[in-house]
């Protein structure tokens, strides 16, 4: 999978990319991330990528002929996958977005190449948003431009695709996930839940060694069923604390 990002600092991915799972990805070919300076696109000598507002006001606005320039470019160059017709989408991200969450992460990952559109100073030229698919917030706050959002959105949708994280069980009980807890035991504990539930969970509680610690004056061990060594015990166990957790932490979801 491509991803491809519109940026005014297109160093500031270096670092993260370049460790961890996202490192490896890389390496082995499952994903390929491509930041592109929108300076370089500019129209004058002075590589100006922003202007004042029309109507007066504070910051700057960057500007969409720019912009328009950098995508033209950036969609005729060749990309994995080449063989089909490409599916590609362009996200502009901005804070006036759909929130994004694991269900877009979801969909996103079903795509070829994203070309992520990562903006700096007071906003976008509105006509900017006539260039793209849709728009994408992390959240309801303001940061001072795109590159922390694009690569949430490129760390979230990448560790979807097959491979990357080594076994695919590793996503299947992580939060925000879908898992099928369709026992009578857990439809007793939710009273007239649906047949099946299960969507949207939050993970269950995760251990390691040592098997008892002290903190202060008490000892705190790791719950008995997942010492047992009963496979079918422990996912129950599992079923029943991630929805535990959901239904006080997040029972809106």
């Amino acid at each position: 999978m491509n991803f491809d990002i519109l940026t005014t600092f297109p160093g500031a991915f270096d670092s993260y990319f370049g460790i961890s799972i996202l490192a490896r990805a890389i390496k082995k070919g499952f994903i390929k991330v491509t930041p592109y300076d929108l300076r370089q696109y500019a129209l004058d000598k002075h590589k100006t990528v922003d202007d004042r507002p029309y109507g007066g006001g504070a910051g700057m606005v960057m500007k969409a002929d720019v912009v328009f320039k950098a995508l033209s470019a950036i969609k005729k160059r060749k990309v994995q996958s080449e063989k089909r017709k490409l599916k590609e989408r362009i996200i502009l991200l901005t804070p006036q977005g759909k929130v994004f969450s694991q269900k877009h992460a979801a969909r996103l990952a079903k795509y070829d190449r994203l070309i992520l559109v990562s903006g700096r100073y007071e906003g976008f030229d509105e006509r900017i948003r006539k260039m793209v698919d849709e728009e994408i917030s992390i959240g309801d706050y303001v940061l001072s431009g795109g590159e922390l959002p694009a690569m949430v959105v490129i760390d979230s949708v990448a560790r979807l695709i097959p491979g990357i994280l080594g076994k695919d069980e590793s996503l299947a009980w992580e939060s925000f996930s879908k898992a099928k807890v369709n026992t009578p035991e857990l439809r007793r504990l939710f009273g007239k839940a649906k047949k099946e539930i299960g969507s949207n969970l939050l993970e269950y509680p995760q251990y390691t060694r040592p098997e008892s610690i002290t903190m202060g004056s008490r000892k705190h061990k790791v719950p008995q069923v997942l010492l047992t060594g009963n496979h079918e015990k422990v996912f129950r166990w599992r079923q029943q604390e991630a929805l535990k957790r959901t239904k006080i932490r997040r029972p809106d979801l």
